[in-house]
């Protein structure tokens, strides 16, 4: 018994992913590749059959689940505002290094009070119901897990919040966030937006938690001031006791980070983080704002990369849905200011479309550019077809991005360009390829 080929086919574009990326944790990686299929198939769905864009409860893209908030579009819920984190400093919640916080009394290390509302006074339970929203708890997890966003959503009054910043600091962020293994693949807009959303926390004494092992977490943090201990216990939460916050594992100086995985999805925290120092400085970021950046801009490229695609006469036979698998198999390479793209006389082995920037076209013995190429103009799409030479040499003339798919990876996906192009009408076939020949190519070929 054979396999479905659908099945082959995501198995061949995981196994390209994972030699991509060489995942350190395949089985979170393999996780994530086919929840973003997923949610990539359910946005194209809902686009084909012209769904409301709200319709989340038949089947659709779920809304959020933190209570009293729509993170991609719409007004709040009444009573809105994210689900309370006890860790993180929140607009309606207060701030654990806050002495004004409405998260519960702290004592002199920023420990809150834990013990049952019935055991507290009058006045602390009367603190404590105007602090916390009443479906405080509904938002409250026990187990690993990620909110469900909706990119098909209106997005159009929705901009990445921005916090100023001195050079300085952005290249202090920068660096610091350079080699974490999240913000490795984010390009330099997407990571223009994480590093204009980090917010200073400022921490204004010794002995604060900023995270408690075993609590929920949403946030992320860079160090920018002062020096913080990392505890573990071996229980996965902190004990009382004045060792109930376990061993000490290691210290976070200035250019280091932790709490990087609530932004992958909302797990418990594996450690206890505390301040060392007085008048120390962080900067957090939020998990919402991180995927709906990464999501956003992902989504909005494919939008792009597809509408592109269309402009191809080659791929013209596709159907929606597989122009937007070819669509999210691209790959983007940048090329500086002079680089050569394609190589007269080379094979053909890639398709190229300019995302952004101006390439020049030069035959050999000409000095001349003969042709030029800017952004949504694309060349090389015969390699899909077969492996002639290069008609001409393309060469960037300002910084370009490009996004490309070889011949093997297109293949992978859909099979022979030639079957495609014969299922509808075998007639189109020689029209198609004689419309899809550049001027450059067919003057070679005469």
């Amino acid at each position: 018994m054979s396999l479905p080929i659908e099945y082959t086919n995501e198995l061949n574009t995981l196994n390209r992913e994972i030699l991509k990326h060489q995942p350190s944790d395949v089985l979170q990686f393999c996780a994530n590749f086919f929840n973003r299929r997923l949610e990539s198939q359910r946005a194209e769905f809902l686009l084909q059959h012209g769904l409301p864009k709200s319709a989340t409860t038949t089947g659709g893209m779920a809304e959020s689940s933190f209570p009293g908030s729509n993170p991609f579009g719409g007004a709040p819920k009444r009573g809105g505002g994210m689900g309370r984190v006890v860790e993180e400093d929140e607009n309606n919640a207060g701030s654990p290094t806050d002495p004004s916080s409405a998260l519960g009394e702290q004592d002199a290390v920023g420990n809150r009070d834990r013990s049952p509302p019935a055991a507290r006074s009058a006045n602390a339970s009367s603190k404590l119901s105007e602090g916390f929203p009443s479906n405080y708890s509904m938002g409250r997890r026990t187990s690993v897990s990620a909110e469900s966003l909706n990119p098909t959503a209106s997005t159009n009054d929705w901009t990445p919040p921005f916090h100023n910043k001195t050079q300085e600091q952005l290249s202090r962020l920068k660096s610091a966030v350079a080699s974490n293994f999240l913000f490795a693949h984010l390009d330099e807009e997407q990571s223009a937006q994480v590093l204009g959303a980090l917010q200073e926390k400022p921490i204004p004494a010794k002995d604060i938690k900023v995270i408690t092992q075993g609590d929920q977490g949403d946030f992320f943090y860079v160090v920018e001031k002062g020096q913080f201990d990392v505890y573990v216990n071996s229980a996965g939460a902190l004990q009382p006791g004045p060792d109930g916050m376990g061993k000490k594992v290691t210290s976070i100086g200035p250019g280091g980070s932790f709490g990087e995985l609530a932004l992958m999805y909302n797990a418990p925290r594996a450690a206890t983080v505390i301040s060392t120092e007085a008048h120390s400085t962080l900067w957090a970021l939020d998990r919402i704002t991180f995927r709906r950046i990464l999501m956003d801009s992902a989504f909005q490229r494919r939008r792009m990369y597809e509408s592109f695609l269309e402009e191809v006469p080659l791929l013209s036979s596709l159907t929606p849905y597989e122009r937007s698998k070819i669509a999210d198999a691209l790959d983007a390479q940048k090329y500086p200011p002079g680089s050569t793209i394609i190589k007269e006389g080379d094979p053909g082995e890639a398709f190229y479309i300019i995302e952004n920037g101006e390439a020049e076209v030069f035959k050999r013995g000409t000095e001349k550019a003969v042709h030029k190429y800017k952004k949504g103009d694309y060349f090389g799409e015969l390699a899909l077809l077969n492996d002639a030479p290069r008609a001409a040499s393309v060469i960037s003339k300002t910084e370009v991005k490009v996004a490309t798919l070889g011949k093997d990876g297109f293949q992978r996906l859909l099979g022979p360009v030639e079957g495609i192009m014969r299922r509808d009408d075998p007639s189109k076939q020689a029209a198609v390829i004689e419309e899809s020949i550049d001027p450059l190519t067919k003057e070679a070929q005469s």
